[in-house]
C-alpha cells in the first residue's frame, strides 16, 4: 500500500510538471546539432523517435524520464552556451580545425610575442639609430668643413725673401785637424738677413728652419741656426741669422785662399748658401694643420775688398 501511494504521488507530480511545462521537442534539434560526441547523438535520437525504441515502452510513456531528459538538455545547453569552447570540443575540433591549426595558433602567438617585444624595445632602438645618424652627420660636416679650411689655407703660402748677406771677417792660417794633419784653417763670420711675410687672413704660422750652410762646392765652411718664431696673420718681420765657421780645415781645397795671407783684398771665393724653412699653421688646433716648405739656394761671393758691406741677394736666390 505505501508503494502504491508513492507511485501515485510521483505520477501526479510528473503529470503536473508535464502539464505546466511546454513540450520540449523544439529544443531537441538544437541539442542534437550541438552534441559533442556520437554517443550523445545516438542517445538523443533514440529518445526522440518512438520507432527507434520498441523494446523499451517505459522509456517513452514515463513522464518522469521525459522530464529528466528535458531538464538535462536545458542544463547541457546552458553550460555549452556559457562556454563557447564546448561547441567545438572533441571530434568536432579534430575534423574542422585539423592538425595544423594548433601549430598556426602557436605561430600566431609567437609572432604576437615577438611583435610585442619589438614594440617594447622600439623606442630605445629608434633612439640609438638617431644618435648614430647624428654622430655620422656631424663627422661628415666637420670633415667637409676641415677640408675646406685646409684647401683655403694652401692659397696663403708664406713669402720669404733673402735680402742680403754681410761678410764681416774671414781669416786663413796654418793649423792641423783633430787627427794631426797639417792644413790651412779658415775662420769666417757673416750675417744673413731675411724678410718673412705671412699673407694669411685667418691663421698664424710657426716658423722653423734648417741650419743655414755655406759651402764651397762640397766643402762645408760655415753654418748658422735661425731662431724659431711665430708669425701672426697678415704681418711680416725681418729675420737675422749669424753664419760662422771657426778653424775649418780646407785641405788645400780652396786654392784661392793661398794668397789670402798677403793679398786679402784680392780674394774672391764663390759660395752657396742653402737652407729650408718650414711654416706650420694650426687652423683648428692640431686637428687641422697646414705645413709649407721653402727650399732656398743663394749664390754668394766672398770678396776680400767688400768685408763689412752688404751684398744684395734678391736676384741671386732660387726658391722651391
Amino acid at each position: 500500500m505505501p508503494l502504491a501511494i508513492h507511485a501515485k504521488s510521483d505520477s501526479e507530480v510528473t503529470s503536473i510538471d508535464a502539464a505546466s511545462s511546454p513540450p520540449r521537442s523544439p529544443r531537441r534539434p538544437l541539442y542534437y546539432v550541438q552534441s559533442p560526441s556520437n554517443h550523445d547523438a545516438e542517445k538523443m535520437s533514440y529518445g526522440s523517435s518512438p520507432a527507434g525504441s520498441p523494446s523499451h515502452p517505459y522509456y517513452h510513456c514515463s513522464p518522469i524520464h521525459h522530464s529528466r531528459e528535458s531538464s538535462t538538455s536545458r542544463f547541457s545547453a546552458s553550460l555549452k552556451s556559457a562556454n563557447p569552447r564546448h561547441l567545438y570540443g572533441g571530434a568536432w575540433r579534430k575534423l574542422h580545425r585539423g592538425q595544423g591549426t594548433d601549430d598556426d595558433d602557436d605561430g600566431d602567438a609567437d609572432e604576437e610575442d615577438q611583435e610585442g617585444g619589438r614594440g617594447s624595445s622600439s623606442p630605445a632602438w629608434r633612439g640609438a639609430r638617431l644618435y648614430a645618424c647624428f654622430v655620422l652627420l656631424f663627422f661628415l660636416l666637420f670633415t667637409a668643413f676641415s677640408l675646406v679650411l685646409w684647401g683655403a689655407s694652401k692659397s696663403y703660402r708664406p713669402e720669404i725673401v733673402v735680402k742680403n748677406v754681410v761678410f764681416e771677417s774671414f781669416n786663413v792660417q796654418a793649423g792641423s785637424d783633430p787627427s794631426g794633419v797639417t792644413t790651412d784653417m779658415l775662420t769666417l763670420n757673416s750675417t744673413v738677413r731675411i724678410v718673412y711675410r705671412n699673407p694669411a687672413t685667418f691663421f698664424g704660422v710657426h716658423v722653423t728652419s734648417s741650419p743655414l750652410d755655406l759651402h764651397y762646392f762640397q766643402l762645408h765652411v760655415a753654418s748658422g741656426q735661425m731662431k724659431k718664431f711665430y708669425q701672426s696673420r697678415k704681418s711680416q718681420r725681418p729675420v737675422v741669422t749669424v753664419v760662422t765657421g771657426y778653424q775649418v780645415p780646407v785641405y788645400g781645397g780652396i786654392s784661392v785662399l793661398s794668397m789670402a795671407r798677403e793679398h786679402r783684398e784680392k780674394v774672391a771665393v764663390p759660395l752657396n748658401l742653402t737652407f729650408v724653412m718650414r711654416s706650420r699653421a694650426y687652423i683648428l688646433g692640431k686637428l687641422v694643420k697646414s705645413t709649407f716648405y721653402r727650399r732656398i739656394r743663394c749664390s754668394v761671393t766672398l770678396r776680400g775688398n767688400q768685408l763689412g758691406k752688404r751684398q744684395k741677394l734678391t736676384d741671386l736666390c732660387t726658391y722651391h
